[in-house]
């Protein structure tokens, strides 16, 4: 099956810059989109469902805000929406979907680009999501963890890490929460695949940076319960120019 998440920085921005018609010819089993940014989603909802997609929405309290969702072509047994933790639920951080043989969530994990405070939030969410998503793979089903986790793991995933050092995003303590993530048996399915330097999924709007390259690699999809030989193929469409992110997908055998 092919999964893909993507950060689409507004859902109905995309899909003027041509989203739908990019899915059908992409064609993944499940999508997962973060930063949807709209709480009626009843508005865009029909759009999906008349190409075989199952939507499952949790939009942010505060309008043109976050939010995340699942978009399956396979309907799930069970949908839970948060972590339950208000800070982070009031904010459409949190998705999970459980099917026959696997689970999956849709996380839009916090930046700590706004200050101290928001820095803060987002290393408690760090905390809160390892152990939510802990339990979940205590079940002993696949799970995916798919999303932007605004951080870069390693100095080949990001432009420039001399300069980066001190900045949200790749700050030590965020590569070692990511570094144990992984330890914990949360595998990188993108670097399975590919260990390559220059592959971002990620760029700032200023200066250029995505005709220059100059970017971050924030999107993941992360497996756990699952051999990495059943892990057939894993590709960022960095050509694809919708938003400031771009899709990350995964080919896998479950």
């Amino acid at each position: 099956m092919k999964i893909i998440t993507f950060n689409v920085n507004g859902i109905r921005s995309a899909l003027n810059k041509g989203f739908k018609e990019w899915l059908l010819s992409i064609n993944p089993d499940i999508i997962c989109l973060q930063e949807i940014k709209l709480h009626e989603t009843n508005l865009v909802e029909p759009l999906f469902a008349e190409i075989g997609y199952y939507c499952y929405w949790y939009p942010a309290i505060k309008k043109g805000y976050s939010g995340v969702s699942i978009l399956s072509k396979k309907a799930a047994l069970n949908v839970t929406n948060g972590i339950g933790v208000e800070l982070y639920d009031n904010e459409g951080r949190t998705i999970w979907a459980e099917f026959d043989n696997f689970n999956l969530i849709s996380a839009y994990f916090p930046s700590g680009t706004m200050g101290d405070v928001r820095q803060e939030i987002k290393m408690r969410f760090l905390d809160d999501i390892k152990q939510y998503t802990h339990n979940i793979k205590q079940t002993g089903k696949p799970l995916l963890v798919c999303g932007d986790v605004n951080i870069c793991h390693t100095e080949i995933d990001i432009h420039n890490p001399k300069g980066n050092a001190k900045n949200s995003g790749f700050l030590p303590e965020e590569r070692e929460w990511v570094g144990k993530y992984i330890n914990d048996g949360f595998i990188d399915t993108f670097r399975t695949i590919n260990k390559e330097p220059h592959n971002y999924t990620w760029w700032t709007y200023r200066a250029g940076a995505r005709a220059k390259n100059l970017g971050w690699r924030i999107d993941y999809i992360f497996a756990a319960n699952i051999e990495t030989k059943y892990i057939t193929g894993a590709h960022i469409y960095s050509d694809v120019f919708m938003s400031d992110h771009c899709p990350v997908s995964l080919d896998i055998n479950i």
